[in-house]
């Protein structure tokens, strides 16, 4: 199922190959993220020409809308979103916990309200297995509790004890044929307790591991600080997922530090106010100061929009809300994201990936925010 191809002399980056009943998948790979079925702004065609080899669909928002009848009827989600190659969904774990107002935890699942309309719904281990298993998805999460980051640490402890459980639960759920199911890590920014879930995931004999609690509004030394201390208790010949991360300079850093899948919802997010990644930082294509810039977003860059379109007619469509300004700068970012990802395997392979990791950091010009997160971190 997966097979490790090469690892990096100076750091943890590895070069591998997960085989899915849709496909092979390179890693390290990022996952553009189809939270409603669809990538925003994206069309299927347009994600394979920029090298999309998975899509992560959403376990909670689909079986609301459109609902388990219409999947089913069109025959599982490739066939209802037109995508035949690998799918990964989440296990709608973590849309119970930061979406749902009100919210009952028991011994086998959640009781809670739907954010559409109120009604009273119940998510749990069997539910959210039997939920993937109707979407016939190469990869399933399992259903784990995601607490936020600032729980006290009893908190963080039954919310460990509560994802260990279930985990075993959900193994125990029939799965869609060559369906592959991936345990997840919790433990917020407790090393004990990394160690603890890592161990007890791995016991069970998962098809990959995935480390969650991650970006949910901790700064970044503390979100690095998780994946460090939980990685070594991951075995080196299964695939490991860092789930809702990062931007393009925590991606690579992640990699270095022996991360394998990544999904993040930023590239189309911040490219629907404008923003556009490059790799030198992120730049505001909405701003006055690109208004008679006629360079392409990013010099080199061998996406559609850089090489049809200016920053100054971007931010024109931007600023009079055409619709070809979003899509524009979403597939520009969507493409530098999965470039990104290729170059990085091309140098793991070539040797040369502490040189690339070295150079793209330095180049790479962090937001306020981060730098800010950083600073605290210092204090």
């Amino acid at each position: 199922m997966f097979e490790l191809l090469k690892t990096d002399p100076n750091s943890k980056a590895r070069l591998g190959r997960l085989t899915t009943m849709h496909g092979v998948i390179d890693t390290p790979v990022f996952m553009p993220v189809g939270t409603q079925g669809s990538v925003k702004a994206l069309d299927p065609r347009e994600l394979r020409e920029m090298g999309t080899e998975i899509l992560l669909g959403n376990t909670y928002h689909l079986s609301l809308r459109p609902g388990m009848d219409i999947i089913r009827a069109a025959g599982g989600l490739h066939q209802f979103i037109n995508w035949p190659h690998p799918i990964l969904t989440d296990s709608g774990g973590y849309q119970v916990f930061s979406l749902a107002r009100i919210r009952k935890i028991g011994a086998h699942g959640v009781e809670f309200r739907s954010h559409l309309d109120g009604s009273l719904l119940f998510l749990g281990p069997r539910e959210a297995m039997a939920i993937q298993r109707e979407f016939r998805s190469d990869i399933a999460m399992v259903f784990d509790d995601c607490p936020p980051h600032t729980s006290a640490p009893g908190e963080m402890r039954a919310a460990v004890e509560r994802t260990s459980r279930w985990a075993r639960e959900c193994l125990d759920q029939p799965r869609a044929p060559g369906q592959l199911v991936f345990g997840i890590v919790q433990g917020g920014t407790n090393a004990a307790l990394r160690e603890e879930c890592a161990k007890m995931l791995v016991a069970l004999g998962f098809d990959g591991y995935a480390i969650g609690g991650v970006s949910v509004g901790e700064p970044e030394p503390k979100i690095f600080n998780a994946i460090e201390v939980t990685e070594p208790f991951l075995p080196a010949h299964w695939p490991r997922y860092a789930m809702g991360l990062g931007t393009p300079a925590q991606l690579v850093e992640l990699v270095a530090r022996g991360m394998d899948m990544f999904d993040c919802v930023l590239p189309t997010r911040v490219a629907r106010n404008g923003t556009a990644f490059t790799r030198k930082g992120a730049i505001s294509v909405k701003a006055g100061a690109v208004k008679a810039d006629f360079r392409p977003v990013e010099d080199g860059c061998e996406c559609y929009a850089c090489r049809h379109f200016s920053r100054a007619y971007l931010r024109h469509l931007l600023n009079v809300n055409e619709i070809l300004g979003l899509r524009m700068v979403s597939v520009h970012n969507s493409q530098m994201y999965l470039k990104l990802m290729a170059d990085i395997r091309a140098h793991i392979a070539a040797g040369t990936f502490s040189e690339f990791r070295r150079e793209f950091i330095a180049n790479y010009a962090p937001s306020r925010r981060v730098l800010l997160a950083r600073a605290n971190a210092e204090r």
